[in-house]
């Protein structure tokens, strides 16, 4: 029995959890939210608490499915109270966002901007400088999935770190060329003087 999906979630105050079969349907503040639960799982209401449970015809699969059911429903119930967030950075010279609607435009070295459409339900706030962005939403897939999808854009490469990047993300960075031939220049001077 998974350790996680056992643990009950509690319900707090102005959110509505209603099972409907295989699907919750979850309200809050900041909207609302259906989440699918895999087969052989079943979701109970008792008070203000949320019970994840197996079937007792649950097979294997059911079981290993147990602790990410509950995940998915915790995940929905944070989702509509507080909702999720990613910060993404924009480093290099010349490169900046900007944000009309739900289209997101990117400036990022290439010879035309990047034009990328926004998911319903998510909004990108930038700060003045246009090099940081804030990626916000209720439902947790979709704020990652955005944030990933707008990385690759331009991913960060590794010599001069320009590109895009996670807030805090450590980018692991190359000496390149010219580092290079110093060194080597450095070590065939000193083999000169012996």
């Amino acid at each position: 029995m998974s350790r996680i999906g056992r643990m009950p979630i509690a319900i707090p105050d102005k959110v509505k959890v209603e099972p409907k079969g295989n699907i919750i349907e979850v309200s809050g503040p900041l909207g609302k939210l259906m989440q699918a639960i895999p087969a052989g799982i079943v979701v109970k209401i008792d008070k203000n608490q949320v019970i994840v449970e197996k079937t007792d015809a649950a097979g294997e699969k059911a079981s290993s499915l147990h602790g990410l059911a509950r995940s998915l429903v915790n995940n929905a119930i944070i989702g509509v109270t507080q909702g999720f967030k990613k910060e993404l950075e924009i480093v290099g010279l010349g490169y900046r966002a900007a944000v009309a609607g739900d289209k997101l435009t990117l400036t990022l070295g290439f010879a035309h901007p990047v034009v990328f459409k926004l998911p319903a339900g998510i909004k990108v706030a930038i700060d003045p400088k246009m090099t940081l962005l804030s990626i916000s939403g209720i439902d947790a897939y979709v704020v990652g999935e955005t944030a990933s999808r707008i990385r690759r854009l331009r991913k960060p490469e590794p010599y001069k770190g320009s590109g895009i990047k996670y807030v805090g993300e450590h980018i692991i960075r190359k000496a390149g060329k010219a580092a290079a031939g110093a060194a080597g220049g450095a070590a065939g001077a000193g083999g000169a003087k012996k």
